[in-house]
C-alpha cells in the first residue's frame, strides 16, 4: 500500500463517530422553503445539531438545527425547546426524508433567532 493512502486510512479510523456521522447541508433542497407551525414534543440540544421534533397539523416533523454552542450564543437557550412550547420554523426540506427538515429560522413566542 502507498503511503499516502496508508496515512489517510489511518486518520479514518482515528476520526470521532460524531465527526463521521456529520452530514454536509446538500441533502436538503434548498429551492423548497418550508414554514411550518406547531408544537414541540421532543427537543435535543447535543453535537453536532440540536434538534427539534415539531408537531404539525399534519405530521410529526423532525427539524435539524445549529450546533448548540451556537444557538446559545444567538439568544436560543435549551430551556427555550422544552416540550410542549409553540414555535414556528423556516427551513428546507430533506431530499430523501420527508419527514425531515433543515431549520434556518425558529420563532418560540416573540423572538427569532437566526441559525445559519
Amino acid at each position: 500500500m502507498r503511503p499516502t493512502l496508508t496515512c489517510a486510512l489511518a486518520a479514518l479510523a482515528l476520526m470521532p463517530a460524531g465527526a463521521l456521522a456529520h452530514h454536509g447541508w446538500s441533502g436538503y433542497d434548498s429551492s423548497k422553503v418550508l414554514t411550518l407551525s406547531g408544537t414541540i414534543r421532543e427537543a435535543g440540544y447535543e453535537h453536532p445539531h440540536g434538534y427539534v421534533k415539531l408537531e404539525t397539523p399534519d405530521k410529526t416533523w423532525m427539524v435539524v438545527l445549529a450546533p448548540p454552542s451556537r444557538m446559545e450564543n444567538r439568544g436560543l437557550p435549551r430551556d427555550m425547546l422544552k416540550p410542549g412550547t409553540q414555535a414556528n420554523v423556516v427551513g428546507y426540506p430533506n431530499r430523501s426524508d420527508p419527514g425531515e427538515m433543515r431549520a434556518e429560522r425558529i420563532t418560540i413566542g416573540d423572538k427569532t433567532t437566526e441559525l445559519r
